[in-house]
């Protein structure tokens, strides 16, 4: 099917707009900066802003969409984000003259679906509650779990690939991607069971929890393998979980574009719901499975909103991670001590202080220089990643104090 005429002339122009601001030389001095952190070499902390609340930022239609077809308001919005971003809060957010292009990939899933009730408060915010249907109380139920075959639709491919060539030739390069696989299964049990059945049965049947963790870790390496040798991987991250992924470490000796590995990628991992568990339980019933997983990969992220400054010791055990999540959550100082120079420490600012009822800066920038500071004197690389942000209570002005005021921070240090 041809693009109309009204989406291609939209996208063209918003294309433009992005190719104007990707040719500036700052994007090759930000690209830099992120390298050296991404090296445990920092030159100062870096900054990003993601999981934005976007239903609440527009002020002047510039997020509005125009395009018809479905698949190109995906496209529209992504680069209406970007443009918005680099006008209003740009912190070091590179943007680059490419156009990803997602390649049309069919199947995968893990053989079970999720069965939830969702409770809703702003029917235009897509953070809501969730309530889960346990469905793996036995064994048999267990069975179910297993890799669903993957495998690319070729001509929708194509054709999604020339109608991208056509709309932003000599304008932006069009790049078809893979995808980027992530390790958390745990985040996935919880929603096929509910976070207390699964909690209760750490304690009560853990060589039952074993079972699904060993099935599941299968799963994903079989899906992995299959994603390797069909040629399914994306290439030439410029992110990981919403931080800077640049770094002259990848891809590995012998990358090639047509047949991405996991070796040349990042990856990320993450337990957010063993938040309340200690560090042996983390270790057994997360770790020795995940890093099965992370010794796949050139590099890893790993953690998000689980609190892991008591979990380091443990985590060092990692194969090639080097970003460590630290969440609102953590003990900053013992996080930082325990870090030291070793890894990235990546700052979760509480994206809270924007939703509270009066906006207050100063206390933003007080936590923010705590950060910097408490690094600073343990040597630690760190970044502040500013996310999950579910509210700014309708004053999208508090996001961009936020990102002037987290500049600032960084660039006094």
């Amino acid at each position: 099917m041809a693009v109309s005429v009204k989406d291609r002339d939209t996208l063209r122009e918003l294309g433009k707009r992005v190719a104007d601001i990707a040719a500036l030389p700052v994007q090759k001095e930000k690209i830099a900066l992120w390298k050296a952190l991404n090296a445990l070499k920092p030159v100062r902390p870096m900054v990003t802003v993601d999981q934005v609340c976007w239903n609440e930022m527009d002020v002047d239609g510039g997020l509005t969409l125009r395009c018809r077809d479905d698949f190109f308001r995906q496209v529209e919005s992504r680069m209406r984000r970007t443009l918005y971003s680099w006008k209003r809060m740009p912190v070091d957010r590179v943007v680059e003259g490419v156009i990803d292009i997602p390649k049309v990939i069919r199947g995968g899933g893990f053989g079970i679906d999720t069965i939830e009730q969702v409770a809703v408060t702003d029917p235009e915010n897509a953070v809501v509650a969730h309530a889960y249907e346990d469905q793996l109380r036995t064994e048999e139920d267990v069975e179910r779990i297993g890799a669903g075959e993957v495998f690319l639709d070729k001509e929708a491919t194509a054709r999604r690939e020339v109608q991208a060539q056509e709309i932003f030739d000599g304008i932006l390069q069009v790049r078809m991607q893979g995808w980027f696989p992530v390790f958390a299964p745990w985040d996935r049990i919880v929603t096929w069971r509910g976070p207390e059945n699964m909690l209760l049965d750490l304690a009560m049947r853990p060589a039952f929890m074993h079972r699904i963790i060993s099935r599941l870790t299968d799963a994903h390496l079989d899906q992995l393998d299959q994603l390797e040798e069909k040629g399914l991987l994306g290439h030439s991250q410029a992110l990981i979980h919403c931080t800077g992924a640049w770094t002259d470490e990848l891809p590995a000796p012998g990358f090639d574009p047509d047949r991405p590995r996991a070796k040349d990628l990042w990856t990320f991992g993450m337990s957010q719901i063993f938040s309340t568990v200690g560090p042996a339980t983390h270790k057994e019933f997360e770790l020795d499975y995940a890093n099965r997983w992370h010794e796949r990969f050139g590099l890893v992220y790993y953690g998000c909103c689980e609190p892991l400054d008591g979990k380091i010791d443990v985590i060092r055990g990692t194969p090639h991670v080097r970003k460590i999540s630290m969440s609102p959550w953590v003990n900053v100082e013992k996080g930082a001590e325990r870090i030291g120079s070793d890894f990235v420490f990546s700052r979760k600012p509480n994206p809270a202080f924007l939703a509270t009822e009066s906006w207050d800066g100063d206390l933003v920038e007080r936590d923010l220089r705590e950060t910097v500071e408490v690094c600073r004197r343990h040597g630690c690389p760190v970044e502040l990643i500013l996310k999950d942000i579910s509210t700014v209570r309708y004053q999208p002005q508090r996001l961009w104090e936020w990102a002037k005021i987290a500049m600032r921070v960084v660039e006094e240090t």
